[in-house]
């Protein structure tokens, strides 16, 4: 209302000095009415925010605008008939100034940062035929008004947060439309019938938002006969696509991908001739190809991956001769490929992972000369490489996980120049690694592991300028390791585990300074561990177990203070741990095995390399370590009748230094569980009353709401958020900050949840703040925790959500009261699926996908139907900015369910650090247990647990015995199914989608179901 005013009254005094120099300027010819493109554009802009003056030349004391930046006038009327503000960095609200502009054609404000919702009576120039407001902040429902243009022939509304349903009524007047766009907003609900009144459209793009239902295809979308692009991808769309599709012929674009979609793909999709781009994946299609796609010969792009399709591989593929990506990955295809691939002279991408192919790869391949990234991974091809395959300028070469055997291809010159990811692991292949691969200068990431190479490993790889991953695990290495494995400076991880090499580690390691994961345990590696190691400062990860390494543990290695892993078990080490970095916290697996370690963790004898016993000189102990430990580490004396007595021996001290520790610690704990147990009635009782009301005392701080749901009315803490942040309404704290328990409204009858950010005066820009907020806003699904709008100043950030009444898994599982009935096996499963399917949106539905990081029974709440909701998605890639000390306490608090990989902070990982933690979670739930548990003698790693059980046929007793019914059909794959998602080896685990599926397939068992796993 106060805007309004504001509007009211400038409109008044710009009438008057339009009137003031109409009266005094009347003679001069000049027409009255031309004031009014003048007055509308100057009420625009005065709600507009400017910081580059791009608007400096709109001047109020102008007779006519047509002189102005960014405007464009008609030469015989004189009247504006464009205005463009492309990407100039404007923010503010899009008043209704330019209701004057009566005689606009264009107006285009795209790539901006307006923001709020649009008047739904802004009435825009009747003959407006060009409206583009994409890519900004702007909210609400989309206003019929802007839709119900009669001239209109291109609008897009697309990169906002425009959110609610569509109204059916909305395309009542929409004949004239060719282009419209409402992609990446937050829509939901069915898509309007209306739609097929909209007969000249040649472009419809609804992608990335939530709509829902069935589409009318037959009488609806299939109406559209002038469609050349048809774009519902990413959205929450269900049932079958029918036949009918051949009365689009100019369609060239149909993007289906990433909804729900089931059935057969249409069979008459091929008589749509003019087809480019073609994509039914991410979707539960079942049954075969459809014949008439061998009609597509102008299709360049096909894809349908991650579905349920079956059959052999078409081979009339050959037909569709303009091909130049094939994607069929995470299907149920069998059968072999045929020759006739070979005849796609432009194919560049080929993708068939993780299906049931079988037999040879076609020699035919070598045909496709424009062929650049080859993944076959996941299925059953036995025979040899074809070796003229790599005589090719591929990019990248995944044959993972096949049966393939024969040696490795030589590879020419042009392979050398271009190829940048090669993994031929889990396979048969046999013979050296040729030295030619050092020639791949390119190439960033190389693994070979578990083969059969009988192979030393050639010093020609210190060639690689670039490589940054080298998996050599398990491939029947021997001989030694060569000393200028590194020089080239760039690799961030290497993995040499599980061979036979000997001689000692060379001191050159020290040059690889880029490494954060050295693994080259399960050796016969011998001689010291060299000094070098300390030179790499960012390691992350140090595994040399089950060598026979001796000597020592250099000092310096404590200087590494980003190692978060080491273990050195079962070698010949003597002497004390570094006293810096981890080494003083590790536990007895990490050191047990060896000769003669000092750490009251083991029971060996203390073997240390010093001039005299310790207990005769504890100056020896002085010397060898330098004045700084001079206090520390001196012994007591007693003097008593004037003579020295014997000291009591290092282990013996440490020993009694360890029981009081413990001591101490088990009281503390415990009177904090007293204290705490305490409070929670009071607690409890206090959020209810205290919570759902605010104080509205002292000093509001100058900050800004925004709400996403523009019809929620303001809270009652507005004035002053500090309020509600006490201890009272506290419900949860975590790695990114705490959390409240607040109303929403100013009857205090809807409850949220109020997380304040840890990383105060780290976030310095609002703009930066509000645009990645938006973008976590817009991520919304039944599983996940819905953002509902933000608080910002410069010290304060709090984030507003959805609040889940039944609390966290964590608490369910671990923390619950003996009163209180253990999970059911139906309400466990429920809670996999779920975050399953929530996870699966935010790495499938967004691009890039939103990546949690961070996932575990604390970050998944539940609702009062024991529905999973993913809360902290997308908080790591938001607080961008955060100290390291914070980074580390997020790897500390997810202790077990942090993905080896994701410890590299500055390595590219992906999704697969997500399927990691969920393969934890999934155990968790099934045994009832913690990832890891530390008990009087050993630690238990739970997916190593589950594992050996597996393997020794006794898993069953895994499971949580407080689950007194379960079946044992679905318990067993469901544990099968988190080992594959808990491997070492990312490439290794399912994607979401996939893990969705193969649950949804465990819940409902088929035949034959087994042989997924």
């Amino acid at each position: 209302m106060m805007a309004f005013l504001e509007w009211v009254c400038c409109v008044v005094v710009l009438l008057s000095v339009a009137s003031l120099r109409g009266c005094m300027g009347g003679g001069d010819g000049v027409p009255i009415q031309l004031n009014d493109d003048v007055l509308g554009l100057i009420v625009f802009k005065s709600d507009l925010q400017d910081p580059s003056s791009y608007l400096a030349s709109w001047n109020e004391d102008d007779d006519s605008p047509c002189s102005w930046k960014y405007i464009h006038c008609n030469p015989v009327s004189g009247r504006v008939s464009e205005v463009s503000l492309d990407g100039l960095g404007i923010t503010g609200r899009i008043g209704r100034g330019l209701e004057k502009l009566q005689h606009l054609k264009v107006l285009s404000l795209s790539r901006n940062n307006f923001s709020g919702s649009i008047s739904p009576q802004l009435a825009l120039s009747s003959g407006l035929e060009r409206l583009n407001l994409s890519h900004n902040s702007l909210s609400g429902s989309i206003p019929i008004s802007l839709v119900n243009m009669s001239s209109c022939r291109f609008l897009d509304l697309s990169e906002n947060s425009f959110s609610g349903p569509l109204p059916d009524n909305l395309f009542q007047d929409c004949l004239s439309f060719r282009h419209l766009s409402f992609a990446r907003n937050m829509l939901e609900g069915p898509i309007p019938s209306t739609l097929s009144r909209c007969s000249s459209l040649n472009n419809l793009n609804l992608s990335n938002n939530r709509f829902s239902g069935v589409p009318d295809f037959a009488s609806g979308i299939w109406s559209l006969k002038r469609l050349r692009a048809l774009d519902l991808s990413n959205n929450k769309l269900s049932g079958s696509v029918p036949e009918g599709i051949s009365a689009l012929h100019n369609l060239k674009e149909l993007l289906l991908q990433g909804n729900h979609f089931s059935g057969t793909l249409p069979a008459d999709v091929g008589l749509c001739t003019h087809l480019r781009r073609l994509d039914f994946g991410d979707n539960y299609f079942a049954g075969a190809l459809p014949d008439s796609l061998q009609r597509l010969n102008s299709l360049t792009l096909f894809r349908v991956s991650n579905n349920m399709l079956t059959g052999d591989f078409p081979a009339w593929i050959g037909n569709m001769s303009s091909l130049e990506y094939i994607d069929f990955s995470s299907n149920a295809f069998t059968g072999s490929l045929p020759s006739s691939i070979g005849v796609l002279k432009s194919l560049n991408h080929l993708s068939l992972s993780d299906n049931k192919f079988s037999g040879n790869i076609p020699m035919s391949l070598v045909y496709c000369t424009e062929l650049s990234v080859v993944q076959l991974r996941g299925n059953s091809f036995d025979g040899s490489i074809p070796e003229s395959l790599f005589d090719l300028g591929l990019e990248e070469v995944d044959f993972s996980y096949n049966g393939l055997g024969g040696s490795i291809p030589h590879g020419s010159s042009r392979l050398f120049q271009s190829l940048h990811r090669m993994d031929l692991s889990m396979n048969n292949l046999t013979g050296r690694i040729p030295a030619e691969l050092g020639l791949f200068s390119n190439l960033r990431y190389l693994n070979l592991s578990w083969n059969n190479l009988q192979s030393t490993v050639p010093p020609e790889i210190g060639f690689f300028q670039n490589l940054t991953v080298l998996d050599l695990r398990n491939s029947g290495l021997y001989g030694s390791i060569p000393g200028d494995i590194c020089d080239s400076g760039s690799l961030g991880i290497l993995q040499l585990d599980g061979n036979a090499l000997m001689g000692s580690i060379p001191e050159e390691i020290g040059n690889c300074t880029s490494l954060y994961l050295l693994s080259i345990s399960h050796n016969n590696l011998s001689g010291s561990i060299p000094k070098s190691i300390s030179k790499l400062w960012k390691l992350k990860i140090l595994k040399l177990e089950l060598n026979e390494l001796s000597g020592e543990i250099p000092q310096e290695l404590g200087r590494l203070e980003n190692l978060l892993a080491v273990n050195i078990s079962y070698n010949r080490l003597v002497g004390r741990l570094p006293d810096g970095g981890i080494f003083q916290t590790l536990d007895e697996s990490s050191l047990q095995g060896n000769l003669g370690i000092c750490s009251p963790l083991l029971k060996g004898p203390c073997t240390m390399n010093v001039p005299k016993p310790l207990v005769l000189d504890p100056n020896a102990y002085k010397n060898q370590m330098g004045g700084d430990h001079k206090q520390r580490n001196r012994f007591p004396r007693s003097t008593e009748g004037g003579h020295d007595h014997s000291f009591l021996s290092v282990s013996a001290i440490v020993a009694i230094s360890a029981a009081i520790s413990i001591a101490f610690g088990v009281i503390v704990i415990t009177l904090l569980n007293v204290s705490a147990r305490r409070r929670l009635t009071f607690v409890d009782n206090a959020l209810e009353s205290t919570c759902s009301s605010s104080s509205r005392s002292g000093s509001p701080p100058t900050g800004k709401l925004i709400l996403f749901d523009s019809s929620s009315p303001p809270p009652d803490w507005i004035g002053n958020p500090e309020s509600l942040l006490s201890k009272s309404c506290e419900i949860g704290e975590g790695v990114f900050g705490t959390v409240y328990k607040a109303s929403l409204g100013a009857q205090g009858l809807r409850m949220v949840a109020i997380k304040k950010l840890v990383t105060s005066n780290t976030i310095q820009y609002p703009e930066d703040f509000d645009r990645e907020v938006k973008i976590l806003g817009k991520a919304k699904h039944p599983n996940l925790i819905e953002l509902k709008g933000y608080f910002w100043t410069p010290q304060t950030q709090l984030l507003v959500s959805e609040y889940a009444a039944n609390g966290s898994l964590q608490a369910k599982l671990h923390e619950r009261l003996p009163s209180v009935p253990p999970l059911s096996w139906a309400i466990r499963f429920k809670i996999l699926l779920g975050t399953a399917k929530g996870l699966a949106h935010l790495h499938h539905s967004f691009r890039p996908p939103i990546i949690h990081y961070n996932i575990k029974p604390s970050n998944i709440l539940l609702d009062e139907n024991h529905n999973p909701k993913i809360s902290d998605f997308g908080l790591a890639m938001l607080l961008t900015k955060l100290g390291k000390h914070i980074i580390s306490n997020r790897f500390q608090s997810a202790l077990g369910y942090v993905a080896p990989e994701l410890a590299c902070q500055s390595l590219r990982v992906n999704e697969k650090c997500d399927v990691y933690g969920f393969g934890v979670m999934i155990l968790e739930l099934v045994t009832g247990r913690r990832p890891v548990e530390y008990g009087e003698d050993n630690v238990v790693i739970l997916s190593d647990h589950v594992r050996v059980s597996l393997e020794q046929g006794n898993v069953l007793d895994c499971v949580d015995p407080s689950m007194s019914e379960y079946p044992e059909d679905e318990v067993l794959p469901v544990l099968k199914l988190a080992l594959v998602c808990t491997t070492q080896i990312p490439s290794s685990r399912p994607s979401m989608a996939e893990v969705v599926q193969i649950l949804q397939v465990i819940q409902t068992p088929v035949p034959q179901r087994m042989g997924i796993y």
